[in-house]
């Protein structure tokens, strides 16, 4: 493995080299392992790894910026990055939105490191795929369990460097049951947190309990969101909403000084609370950014270019590519309930509420669902981040505080900053669950919500 902080010092060197004194670059290295034990049937089907090292380069020559990238790290791979982008760079139009690069800076090198996570192999990982699966009781299970780590550096042309490393662990499986799919899923920097044995059982606890679904009309209902659809919300929030390009183009709906949320939420996007480099791709720390406090918008996320449109700072979060798609807080979470506030006890938990927290929420609904995940989401309408899509693996009826039925799946169409308005938050959890997608960089901190209304428009069929 080559050391990421000297494979960036060398880019920069050949831009230097090649470019010649007047070219502002930065370049961000990052070497992976990741590797992934992926089972169906109830038998693990494919262990599969994969080692690499990534170089990005991003020039700013003669009033111009281009980008490059490669995989092919060897002295001719490297000169041949640098030349074609120098070249890419003199074809490219004006640039007068360049901002300039990061100066020389402190940035913490410490990532969430676990060694036993690091040095994690198939027999590890299968162990966690065994307990799953016999705690699914057998019924047929699949899913997958990861593991992974990152060593990343950066350097510019300017002086500035930063490098980290950290650790990734994430489990994703289902159990079936007469055509009812039960969901688990968790992640993070440590893959001892993973416990397949609870994963399982509450993946077959909740397939279980959706054999036989009743269908019931569309309609706005109450709902209780478990953590795996919670995550929805914060994903697009972040891609859609607190994105810092989005906002400078008026496609956002965040309104910083504006008590857009119910008071009970506060949104803090905390890189380092899970798997991340402790620096963005401009070499900006990464500290934790409150993006909503108790209702209100405080800011928006920026890397430098869309922090000097707004006459902001950045906020440590450029991300590759970030000229098109804009500056996304990837690990964007809730900051949990502050007080008990009547949690029901582990051993009221039955049926398929399968934690305290749910549990508490569930008892204090007169009518409503119950909704374990949601899926194949897309935006309607950006600036009021209206999204319609669709619910699976596991919605039930409420009645009085106690789940009454299976219910069909719903398609629906729902503003997201509208369900989580003032007063629309009848209840949040305490204890949050970290989320992600198959070797994705962002993770959310999810935890459960009791919502006044959310507008199901029709079955899973139209």
């Amino acid at each position: 493995m080559t050391d990421p902080l000297d494979l960036a010092g060398r880019v920069v060197d050949l831009v230097r080299q090649v470019a010649g004194p007047g070219a502002e670059a930065e370049v961000g290295t990052e070497y992976a392992e990741l590797a992934l034990t992926r089972f169906a049937n109830s038998f693990i089907h494919q262990n599969m790894a994969d080692a690499g090292t990534t170089v990005r380069l991003r020039l700013h020559l003669d009033g111009r910026t281009a980008s490059g990238a490669s995989t092919v790290v060897t002295a001719e791979g490297l000169r041949d990055l640098v030349e074609r982008t120098v070249s890419a760079a003199r074809h490219c139009p004006p640039d007068p939105g360049w901002p300039g690069l990061n100066r020389p800076a402190t940035v913490d090198e410490d990532g969430n490191w676990d060694e036993a996570t690091a040095t994690a192999g198939p027999e590890q990982r299968a162990e966690r795929v065994r307990e799953f699966v016999e705690t699914a009781g057998g019924l047929e299970a699949a899913g997958y369990c990861r593991t992974g780590h990152r060593s990343g550096a950066f350097a510019n042309t300017a002086g500035h460097t930063a490098h980290g490393r950290h650790t990734e662990a994430a489990m994703d499986g289902i159990a079936r049951c007469g055509g009812a799919d039960g969901v688990a899923r968790l992640a993070s920097f440590r893959l001892a947190d993973l416990a397949g044995g609870v994963l399982g059982a509450r993946a077959s606890v909740k397939a279980r309990a959706g054999v036989a679904p009743v269908e019931l009309p569309p309609g706005r209902y109450e709902v209780v969101l478990e953590p795996t659809a919670v995550a929805d919300l914060l994903q697009n929030l972040s891609t859609w909403g607190f994105n810092g390009k989005a906002y400078n183009e008026q496609r956002s709906f965040a309104v910083p000084g504006t008590e857009q949320f119910d008071r009970s939420v506060t949104l803090v996007d905390d890189a380092l609370a899970g798997p991340a480099l402790p620096f963005d791709a401009e070499g900006t720390a990464r500290t934790p950014v409150a993006l909503v406090e108790h209702g209100v918008t405080r800011t928006v996320a920026h890397d430098r270019r869309t922090a000097a449109e707004a006459g902001a700072s950045s906020t440590g979060h450029a991300v590759p590519g970030g000229a098109a798609v804009g500056a996304v807080p990837l690990h964007l979470g809730f900051v949990p309930a502050p007080s008990p506030n009547g949690l029901a006890r582990a051993g009221e938990v039955s049926g398929p509420v399968v934690d305290a927290d749910t549990a508490a929420l569930v008892a204090e609904v007169r009518r409503g669902l119950l909704v374990t995940d949601v899926w194949y989401t897309r935006v309607l309408d950006p600036r009021s981040l209206v999204v319609t899509g669709l619910t699976r693996n596991g919605v039930w009826l409420i009645e009085d505080g106690e789940v009454a039925a299976a219910v069909q799946n719903f398609r629906f169409t729902q503003s997201y900053p509208q369900a989580l308005a003032p007063g629309a938050v009848l209840g949040i959890g305490r204890h949050t669950a970290l989320q992600s997608h198959t070797f994705s960089s962002a993770w959310w901190s999810a935890l459960p919500l009791r919502l006044a209304s959310w507008n199901f428009t029709g079955g899973a069929s139209g």
